[in-house]
C-alpha cells in the first residue's frame, strides 16, 4: 500500500553510524531509524545475541515461562524503580496497554466514562485508540469516529491541567511525552513533570509517560522522567529498547501496579525469547559503555558545535536538545530539505518544513559528531529555500 513517501535510496549494509546504499555510497545516519538503533547498526554483541537465541529458541507464547522476559522485566524495574512490565511488539501497543490500564483503573473506582488528559502536538501511535490520544489533527483526519475519553490541553501548560482538575469528575489519568518528539523536539519547563506528578497525587489520577522516543538513554538519563525527582505510575517504552528488533513495554507502579490481571490483556508475540534477549543485550551494552552519561555530554557538545557553526546562518533560528534528541528551528520553510541532505550523504528528519530533528546513535564518536556538524552546515549554507 502507498502508505509511505519513501526517499529514493535503498540501504543494503550498516555499520555503527553509517549506512551503504546499493551503489556503495556511504551515508552518516543522524536519524537511526527514528530513534531506534541507538547503538548503531550491526552491533557485534547484539548480532551475536540474536544469532545465538535464534539457534536456541524463538517463541513459545506467553502460555509458558520465558526466562529472558523475566530477566528483562527485572532489569527494567530495577532501572526505573517501577514494579511490573507488560511486553508487546511496538510503541503503539505499549500505549494501548497504557490506555487500558487507565480505563480499568477508572472503572474499578466506579468512575463512569473514565477520561485521560492528553496534550496538543503529542504523538502516541496509529492504532485507533492511540491515534485518538494523539494531538495532531492531520494524522487523525478521515479515521473518525475516534475513540472518546480524552481531554486535550496545550503542551507545557500546567494551568490548563489545574483548571480541569477544579471541575472534572471523570478524569483518571494524564498521558504526556517528557519531550515532544514527533512534533520536533519541544522541551517543557524544568518543573513540568514535577507539577504533573503533584496534580495527579492531589486528584488520585495516574501519571502516564510516553517514553517511547525519550527512553533508553536518549535524553541523557536512562528514562527522561529521571531528570525530575518523580516516578510515573505508568510508562511506555519501545524504539531504542530493541535496537531494531521490535519490542514494546508498558511499566506500571504504585496505584497502577495491580490494575491488570489474568485475561485483561495479552499478546501472542509480545516478550518472546528473541526480542527480550536482544533488549537485555541492549541494556547491558548501555551500562558497559556508560552511554547514558555519554548521551548527555555528547548531546551538549553537538549542540554547542551546531550553535557555533550556524551563528552566521540566518536560516537557523535556534538549536535545542535534551541529550541526543536535537531540534533545529529554521527561520523559514525549507521544503525538500531531507532530500537535499540525502544528496550530501546525510540522513536527517524534518517533522515540519521549519524544524530539523536529529536522533544520532548514542555510540557516535567525537570524530563522527564533527562530520555531522560539518555536513549539516554544508547542507544549510548551500540550500536555497523555495
Amino acid at each position: 500500500m502507498p502508505t509511505y513517501r519513501r526517499l529514493p535510496v535503498e540501504f543494503v549494509k550498516g555499520q555503527g553510524s553509517w549506512l551503504w546504499d546499493t551503489v556503495g555510497q556511504k551515508y552518516l545516519d543522524a536519524l537511526t531509524g527514528i530513534a531506534v538503533c541507538g547503538l548503531g547498526h550491526a552491533h557485534p554483541k547484539i548480532a551475536d545475541a540474536i544469532c545465538e537465541q535464534a539457534k536456541t529458541l524463538l517463541h513459545t507464547s506467553n502460555l509458558y515461562e520465558i526466562g529472558p522476559q523475566q530477566a528483562l522485566a527485572d532489569k527494567l524495574t530495577s532501572l526505573s524503580g517501577m514494579q511490573h512490565v507488560f511486553f508487546g511488539n511496538s510503541g503503539a501497543e505499549a500505549n494501548e496497554a497504557t490506555l487500558k490500564v487507565a480505563r480499568l483503573y477508572g472503572n474499578k473506582k466506579g468512575i463512569k466514562n473514565p477520561t485521560v488528559i492528553v496534550t496538543d502536538k503529542s504523538f502516541h501511535g496509529r492504532t485507533i485508540a492511540t491515534l485518538s490520544a494523539t494531538g495532531n489533527r492531520k494524522v487523525q483526519a478521515g479515521f473518525e469516529p475516534l475513540v472518546s475519553g480524552f481531554r486535550r490541553v496545550p503542551y507545557n501548560d500546567i494551568e490548563a491541567i489545574e483548571a480541569i482538575a477544579k471541575t472534572a469528575t471523570n478524569v483518571v489519568a494524564i498521558m504526556v511525552e517528557p519531550v515532544l518528539g514527533e512534533a520536533g523536539v519541544h522541551i517543557p519547563d524544568d518543573d513540568y513533570l514535577t507539577n504533573i506528578r503533584r496534580i495527579c497525587d492531589e486528584n488520585g489520577w495516574l501519571m502516564m509517560l510516553d517514553e517511547i522516543q525519550t527512553g533508553i538513554a536518549r535524553t541523557g538519563k536512562m528514562f527522561a522522567f529521571q531528570h525530575a525527582d518523580i516516578t510515573p505510575d505508568v510508562m511506555s517504552l519501545a524504539k531504542g529498547l530493541g535496537n531494531g528488533v521490535p519490542i514494546g513495554a508498558c511499566l506500571v507502579n504504585g496505584p497502577a501496579a495491580d490494575v491488570l490481571g489474568p485475561g485483561n490483556h495479552g499478546s501472542t508475540f509480545g516478550g518472546n525469547f528473541l526480542s527480550t534477549r536482544t533488549a537485555l543485550t541492549v541494556l547491558e551494552i548501555i551500562e558497559e559503555q556508560q552511554l547514558v552519561a555519554r548521551a548527555a555530554s555528547l548531546g551538549e557538545s553537538i549542540t554547542q558545535k551546531l550553535e557555533t557553526a550556524f551563528a552566521d546562518l540566518p536560516l537557523v533560528s535556534s538549536v535545542r536538545h535534551k541529550g541526543m534528541m536535537l531540534g533545529i528551528e529554521l527561520s523559514q520553510a525549507c521544503p525538500n530539505l531531507v532530500e537535499y541532505a540525502l544528496d550530501h550523504l546525510l540522513l536527517i528528519n524534518c517533522p515540519s518544513e521549519t524544524i530539523i530533528r536529529l536522533l544520532p546513535p548514542l555510540t557516535l564518536s567525537d570524530e563522527e559528531a564533527d562530520i555531522l556538524v560539518t555536513r549539516l552546515y554544508n547542507v544549510l549554507s548551500s540550500y536555497t529555500p523555495a
